[in-house]
């Protein structure tokens, strides 16, 4: 991890731009439920139809308009085991588009604090249980999503290479098995708790 950068957060400032790409998704709108209830008074978020997170060209323009002081890339092309097995090129290229589109961005325009999440199916398959952080590229991932996992991978390399290259206090969290409000409940396209 990034143990060579000391950071200590200071309160966010509850009046500036924080953009949550995914903010229509489960975990991007509790994020921007809970930014609600906290006082934040200048949430952004489009939609894909609005903004194509994989259209390098649209993302640094949005970027440039916006000028968001805070970031959180909630965003992702996500799906259950049927959905993955059967289109893992669509799953590898597209979330490795939208994360290098929106970091890169992001880095470009001045982000101060960035949060990415990442996903718990990084891990190996046979991981030991508990997982521990440091159990990450240990072992074989599981391959009925192994693209999507790769391409998350590469996200968190990217944030950890931003740390050390740039000095950055960008983070990223691994949320484990998701379930609530705004879920796919689809039985082909879904994970396994909402199927």
């Amino acid at each position: 991890m990034a143990e060579d950068i000391n950071f200590r957060p200071a309160p966010l400032d509850r009046d500036a731009t924080f953009y949550i790409a995914g903010h229509r998704g489960l975990v991007g709108s509790a994020i921007w439920r809970n930014l609600e209830l906290e006082g934040f008074s200048n949430l952004v978020g489009c939609t894909s139809s609005d903004l194509d997170l994989k259209d390098r060209e649209k993302v640094f323009a949005f970027f440039a308009e916006t000028k968001p002081k805070y970031v959180v890339l909630a965003a992702a092309k996500v799906g259950g085991i049927l959905a993955n097995s059967t289109f893992p090129v669509d799953f590898l290229s597209d979330n490795l588009r939208i994360q290098v589109n929106v970091l890169d961005a992001a880095r470009e325009y001045g982000v101060e604090r960035l949060l990415f999440l990442g996903s718990s199916c990084i891990y190996p398959k046979f991981a030991d249980q508990p997982i521990r952080e440091d159990s990450l590229l240990t072992g074989h991932l599981e391959p009925t999503n192994d693209a999507y996992a790769i391409a998350k991978i590469a996200g968190i390399m990217h944030i950890q290479a931003v740390r050390r290259q740039y000095g950055l206090p960008w983070i990223s969290a691994m949320p484990t098995n998701l379930y609530g409000p705004g879920d796919n409940f689809s039985p082909a396209g879904s994970h396994v708790l909402p199927a």
